[in-house]
């Protein structure tokens, strides 16, 4: 499957990663040297965030500098000081007049299950991560906070698949772009929204794909053995729109329909899911063109993130199974 962009085609927009990929954990930072409007919307009920409450419309600040989305549950929230101490050696951020503050939003992601539960991203990765930022870093899969993601849960950690990061956008004339990049770690399963067909989710014992929707018909019980706080997807959707925060808090509420048209069950009390939403301000553009297309893109970020993950940690791929199905038809 060929490229389908990535939230680097927004003007003014880095991406570093940062991974180790003995351990399966990593951080993803996506960063506005010029800073960005941004907001955030979380839907799922185990999120583990910092800073996000200033992303609030009523905040004082109103521009953010990078996002950093990391593995290593709330651990992983050290992360996030890496980047702002990079930042702050740039010369980055709010000048408050005996320096600079960087503004970091972070938001993390439960993968301790699939690797070296005490290995997590930490400052140093953080750091890392920021350093090897680039306009034009357009890697998916098994990289960054992607590194130790998985999707599938439902009927237990032992069925599931592994997922990782995707990335996307979309170009209009008028050089408005959006872009999106996701750190997929979910719960659920994940279909193409256009043909809905299953690629990723819950393994049976002969190692098939198990219809989610069935099955939570058909077992009352279904979610008596998901340990909670395993999951969360993580998001930044961007654009070179010119939005105010209020309208940045919109598009991220709206970017949620990319992750319920792609993953189910989506938001649940085991997922932490977090959208954030960003604008660097250089088209005029509807806020609500914005939003509805930041949702599709997420959707296309979610099917890359399934499409080009590896098997790893003894978690399937989309890959593998493909490959399986395949040399069966041969």
């Amino acid at each position: 499957m060929g490229s389908a962009g990535s939230i680097t085609d927004v003007p003014g927009t880095k991406v570093g990663h940062a991974e180790n990929t003995k351990a399966f954990t990593g951080c993803t930072v996506i960063i506005w040297e010029e800073g960005a409007v941004c907001s955030v919307d979380v839907r799922g009920s185990a999120p583990g965030t910092r800073e996000t409450d200033l992303l609030d419309p009523t905040g004082l600040v109103d521009r953010v500098h990078a996002v950093c989305l990391s593995g290593g549950s709330s651990f992983g929230l050290d992360a996030a000081g890496g980047v702002v101490a990079w930042l702050e050696e740039k010369g980055i951020g709010v000048d408050v007049g005996v320096g600079v503050v960087p503004i970091v939003p972070s938001a993390v992601l439960f993968d301790l299950s699939i690797g070296d539960p005490k290995v997590r991203p930490d400052r140093d990765m953080g750091y890392r991560a920021a350093a090897l930022a680039s306009p034009t870093e357009d890697r998916e899969g098994n990289v960054g906070a992607g590194c130790g993601a998985s999707v599938g849960k439902l009927g237990g950690f032992e069925g599931a698949m592994k997922a990782g990061i995707g990335t996307a956008s979309v170009r209009y004339p008028n050089g408005l772009v959006i872009g999106a990049i996701v750190a997929l770690n979910a719960m659920g399963e994940v279909r193409d929204p256009r043909t809905g067909e299953l690629l990723a989710g819950s393994l049976d014992r002969d190692g098939h794909p198990v219809d989610c929707r069935s099955w939570l018909y058909d077992k009352p019980f279904a979610f008596t053995n998901i340990p909670q706080g395993t999951n969360t997807t993580l998001a930044v959707v961007a654009s070179n729109a010119k939005l105010t925060k209020a309208q940045a808090k919109k598009v991220a509420e709206m970017a949620h329909d990319g992750l319920a048209r792609t993953i189910y069950p989506v938001h649940t009390m085991f997922d932490g899911d977090t959208v954030f939403a960003a604008a660097t301000g250089e088209v005029e553009a509807s806020v609500d063109l914005v939003g509805a297309v930041s949702a599709e893109v997420l959707a296309t970020a979610i099917v890359r993130a399934v499409m080009t993950a590896d098997g790893a940690g003894g978690l399937p791929a989309y890959r593998d199974l493909r490959k399986r199905r395949l040399e069966g038809d041969a």
